[in-house]
Parts: structure tokens; C-alpha cells; sequence
């Protein structure tokens, strides 16, 4: 799956697009410089069951482990996975 972030000033998203048509995204708003806050994560029926929700929050981790940030995950789904993944707590804001 190729996912793609998009930023905007303070807010930003981890997104899967199939040509026009966006079938994942979960988006994050900054905290200061070093916290990002996941706040939403959706997922088309077209790729559920198929781990595109799991591979975004990974890919927010990849993000935050490369500039030194912290995650708040508030999206109770991606809050999920960082329960089930003892791995991913180096960034987890606690």
C-alpha cells in the first residue's frame, strides 16, 4: 500500500489513494513540536480487513521515530494499536 502524508500548517494525515479516490486516511493535529495527536483514523469498506488502518498508525511511528516526536493517539483505533504493540511505546506519550 502506498501512503502518502499531507500537511498543513498544525494539522496533517496519513492517506492510501487509489487513483482519485482516497481509501484510508487518519489524521493528526500537531502539539507543539514535539507531540502529534491522532485524532481520526477511517477506512473504506474496499480495503477493510486488509491491515490499511494498522499500516497508517505504523507509518505515523515511522514519522515520529525519524523527527523525535511523541504520539498521542486519541482515534480509539489507533489506540488499539498501540495497546496490542508493546513495540510502538518509545513514542507513545504517556
Amino acid at each position: 500500500m502506498d501512503i502518502k502524508q499531507i500537511e498543513h500548517g498544525s494539522k496533517g494525515a496519513f492517506v492510501i489513494d487509489v487513483g482519485s479516490e482516497r481509501l484510508a486516511e487518519m489524521t493528526y493535529s500537531k502539539a507543539g513540536e514535539k507531540i502529534i495527536i491522532i485524532d481520526h483514523t477511517d477506512v473504506s469498506d474496499k480495503l477493510r480487513g486488509q491491515g490499511a488502518g494498522k499500516q497508517l498508525v505504523l507509518k505515523a511511528v515511522e514519522y515520529a521515530r525519524m523527527n523525535h516526536i511523541k504520539i498521542l493517539p486519541l482515534c480509539p483505533f489507533a489506540r488499539s494499536v498501540f495497546d496490542k504493540s508493546p513495540e510502538l511505546s518509545d513514542v507513545l506519550n504517556t
